[in-house]
């Protein structure tokens, strides 16, 4: 009976050690997302028929036009505002691709995500799209710190996308926000803050076909 009990206590240890591991297999897989899954989530949505003329895409894509090639540091608290709203409602995917800290270094267990996303935004379906680059940081430290680190954690994505992946320069739209919009609010240190979103506005940016 002893014997029985044993073994049967070894076999309970050695599935709940199994199922650990698959749940944090799991866990994992949700914050690289594969090239597919980016492709989907960033996908336009077809265009409705007999709608010829929507006024507020129209509208989207002119503003998108006065920040196409503008360095990040140059946009007004106003175009940052109007970049959260116009991606409000538009398909996007959150990577939360990590840096280090007080770094805008890419962390080594990101660099995957960052080069699934670059073979995403190369791929023929979502080709000559514009898209948003959005840099957060964590909430330790001052406003104007994290202002200046989210734009740099945002230029370093679009860095590596156009050198890497020949992503037009003029596709990627990026803005920083600092610690304003924290995904993890309770928890204000943690890495998961230290992200990155990319939104397609859904405009094409015509000078570079």
């Amino acid at each position: 009976m002893t014997s029985f009990v044993r073994f049967f206590g070894l076999k309970a240890i050695t599935i709940s050690a199994a199922l650990s591991m698959t749940a944090g297999l799991a866990f994992a897989g949700d914050n690289n997302p594969s090239k597919g899954s980016i492709v989907d989530a960033l996908k336009a949505p077809p265009l409705t028929r007999g709608l010829s003329v929507d006024p507020q895409r129209a509208a989207d894509s002119s503003f998108i036009n006065t920040v196409r090639n503008r360095s990040t540091r140059s946009l007004s608290m106003d175009e940052r505002n109007q970049i959260d709203a116009l991606a409000a409602n538009k398909p996007k995917i959150d990577l939360e691709i990590n840096f280090d800290y007080n770094s805008a270094s890419i962390s080594q267990g990101s660099m995957s995500a960052v080069q699934h996303l670059g073979e995403a935004l190369s791929d023929q379906q979502l080709k000559g799209a514009t898209f948003i680059v959005s840099g957060y940081t964590d909430g330790i430290g001052g406003d104007a710190f994290n202002q200046d680190l989210s734009e740099r954690r945002a230029d370093t994505i679009k860095r590596y996308l156009v050198d890497h992946y020949h992503v037009a320069s003029g596709d990627l739209v990026t803005v920083g926000y600092g610690k304003t919009h924290l995904k993890d609010a309770e928890n204000p240190a943690d890495a998961i803050n230290r992200r990155v979103q990319v939104v397609n506005t859904e405009a094409t940016n015509t000078a570079s076909k």
